[in-house]
């Protein structure tokens, strides 16, 4: 594959219910050819791992500049499609957020994850302010040519309050899945949700694809996918993984 938007064309078509596109996030370019080596489909960056290698805290911490210099050097080590996880589009306003947006695309890159979150403030973007930046990002795309998966991200689980009931946030986060389905986005992103009543219900009445996120354990794959998700992920946990290997190699030396 060498064309971005065959890249794109593919990628979009490895979302599957109940045969989910398995996405082991990466970090930088070694990492991103490991994976690719080990028979991955796809690469898919992590913020929070992305940030960690170059010693910054995860929510746009790392500049943009570099930040896009690490993908950079990603797409070039690999010839699969490249999704990034792109935060908040490093903007509040959705005309900035599309001129990074474009930065991003053109680069190589076939998708992103967006999310709702106010990154570095308070609680998550009023629905109408979301579907806002997310037509910017489809604008931004289409200005291209790009047909770049875009990964709607909705924080309403994973920045719950830690006594909440998920059950009782499962109406805005459909209201949410619909209003960012009308506004350009092909997938959607349901972090911090686990349970598995919610994430079958959530499939079922979502029109987009669906993305969780979980731990890297291999023998729970299968159980999250017959819940009906098209897509899976591991956020921070292979970088974790990795540099506590690392540690405990190191520690063993001294």
């Amino acid at each position: 594959m060498t064309s971005q938007i065959d890249k794109a064309e593919f990628f979009r078509s490895l979302h599957t219910p109940h045969d989910p596109l398995i996405l082991y996030n990466i970090w930088d370019a070694g990492s991103a050819t490991a994976v690719a080596a080990a028979g991955a489909k796809a690469i898919a960056t992590g913020s929070w791992s992305v940030a960690a290698a170059q010693g910054y805290q995860d929510e746009e911490v790392l500049p943009l500049d570099d930040a896009l210099a690490v993908v950079a050097r990603i797409t070039r080590s690999v010839d699969l499609p490249v999704t990034v996880d792109f935060e908040g589009g490093y903007a509040a306003d959705p005309e900035t957020v599309g001129q990074n947006v474009r930065r991003l695309l053109a680069l190589g890159v076939i998708g992103l994850n967006f999310e709702d979150q106010v990154v570095g403030g308070k609680g998550l973007y009023s629905i109408e302010d979301q579907v806002a930046r997310l037509r910017a990002v489809r604008e931004a795309a289409d200005s291209l040519g790009v047909p770049a998966f875009i990964n709607a991200r909705t924080d309403v689980f994973l920045k719950a309050a830690p006594d909440s009931e998920h059950a009782n946030l499962l109406e805005d986060a459909l209201a949410r899945a619909a209003a960012y389905t009308e506004a350009g986005a092909d997938g959607f992103f349901v972090p911090g949700l686990t349970d598995k009543t919610l994430i079958r219900q959530i499939c079922e009445e979502v029109a987009l694809p669906v993305n969780v996120m979980m731990a890297a354990d291999p023998e729970n794959i299968s159980d999250v996918a017959a819940l009906g998700v098209s897509r899976i992920s591991f956020g921070p946990h292979p970088y974790i993984s990795l540099t506590s290997a690392l540690k405990r190699e190191a520690s063993a030396c001294f």
